[in-house]
Formats: C-alpha cells, structure tokens, sequence
C-alpha cells in the first residue's frame, strides 16, 4: 500500500507521522515513511528556488521517479498527494489556528495569511480528489487535537477501518 499524508503547511502532518512512527516502533507498521521536503533538499529533487515564498519549487517527476519502485509506502508533505498513491489523508486545521501555528514558527505574516486562506479554500483536499477521487481520500480534522490522536486516526485508515471522507470540513466562514 502507498499512502499520502498531506495538508496545508501547518496542519500537523509531521507531527502526526512522527507520532506514528514512535507508537509503532513497538506496533505492527510495515510501511516506509518518506518525509518528502527532507528527501526533496536532500537529493536535489528541485527545480528553482521561489524568492517571494522562500521555498524550493519540487520537480515532482523526478520525485516520483525516485519513488516508483518503492512499496508499502507513506509519503508525509503537502505535495504527497501529486504522487501516485492508493489512499490520501488530509489534514485540515481551522485557518486562524493555522495561522498562529505558522507565525510561531517564524512564517511571515503574508505566508502565513496565504496558507490559511488556502486552507479555508480547500485547496489541498480539492486537488486530492481530483487527483485520486473522493473515494480514496480521507480528512481528518487537527485543529484540536494532539499529534497521538491524529497519529491514532491515520492508522484506523491504514486498517481500512475508517471510511473515506471529504468534504465534511468547512472553514469557508474564515473568509
């Protein structure tokens, strides 16, 4: 299985994963954890650098070809869901809340701002049904809760004991 964890910059992704992987050192988890903004900068996996948002423009295709051979898979960023996955877990987080996380950790007003406007818009999880139909996508709301909780729920999906969800989050009044 190969499996997305994505969401707006700020939504707790990883955290989350990183939660999943503490709780599972001991636990059965048999999927390879790729945190792809590490293996990105790490293996030059970038075309340009983005001056007015500070960030490097990935070259997905040669991310996903760095990727093809690799099974029982989970991918953590907010560019995992542009890859070739069976399930894609979304995490949402209410925009104001988003947008004090990313201001304290030293985000800029305006990308911060950007982000959760993105997040009101549901940009991302627009983009993972497109990609992968609403039947393969599942979202989860973090706005409240801890990195174990929202690691506790990422594996119910990775059980197959969750439906898929999306749309059930609605932050459009942050606008």
């Amino acid at each position: 299985m190969r499996v997305a964890v994505t969401g707006t910059p700020g939504t707790g992704k990883t955290s989350a994963v990183e939660a999943l992987e503490t709780e599972s050192a001991s636990a059965e988890f048999d999927l390879d954890v790729v945190h792809l903004n590490e293996l990105i900068r790490e293996e030059g996996l970038w075309d340009e650098r983005d001056e007015d948002r500070d960030s490097l423009v990935a070259d997905l295709d040669a991310v996903a070809e760095r990727l093809a051979d690799r099974e029982d898979l989970l991918v953590e960023s907010h560019l995992a869901h542009h890859l070739d996955v069976d399930k894609v877990v979304v995490l949402r987080c209410h925009p104001e809340e988003l947008e004090r996380r990313l201001t304290e950790r030293g985000e800029s007003d305006a990308k911060a701002e950007e982000n959760a406007e993105s997040e009101a818009l549901d940009v991302i999880l627009s983009e993972a049904v497109s990609e992968h139909g609403v039947e393969n996508v599942y979202e989860l709301e973090t706005t409240e809760r801890d990195p174990d909780a929202v690691a506790d729920e990422i594996r119910s999906v990775l059980a197959g004991e969750r439906d898929p969800s999306a749309g059930e989050v609605d932050y459009l009044d942050y606008l």
